[in-house]
């Protein structure tokens, strides 16, 4: 039960920068800040059993395994991406977290390019 402990450390760091809040505004942003980079790492383990997973179904799947990692690699971007503008949104500098939405989607569309390509080798193919 992972989330059990996530949830708790998740609650227990709410409550305490709640009252740091009112006495000291930036340490109740750290507070939040340590919180979130602890829940992320912790997530950073979880990542190797996904990792496993993909490798076993790029052995059974008749796709070209680079295509799948892209993909692995996409998704990657988007919870990285998500996380740290969060991360920057929750203490206040929205302005760069947007930056971060925005270089992650030209990112994905980087990355996504060998995709489209081959997807478009296959549509001229049937015409």
């Amino acid at each position: 039960m992972d989330i059990v402990k996530i949830a708790v450390l998740g609650i227990a760091g709410v409550f305490l920068a709640i009252p740091l809040k009112r006495e000291k505004g930036e340490y109740s942003t750290f507070v939040a800040m340590v919180v979130g980079i602890c829940i992320f790492i912790y997530l950073l383990t979880k990542v190797e059993t996904v990792l496993l997973f993909v490798d076993s179904i790029k052995s059974q799947l008749p796709v070209d395994s680079r295509y799948i990692g892209l993909v692995v690699k996409m998704v990657g971007i988007t919870y990285v991406a998500e996380f740290a503008a969060n991360l920057c949104r929750d203490s206040g500098y929205s302005a760069i977290a947007g930056q971060i939405e925005m270089f992650a989607k030209l990112s994905i569309l980087v990355v996504s390019v060998p995709v489209f390509g081959a997807f478009l080798d296959a549509v001229g193919s049937f015409l």
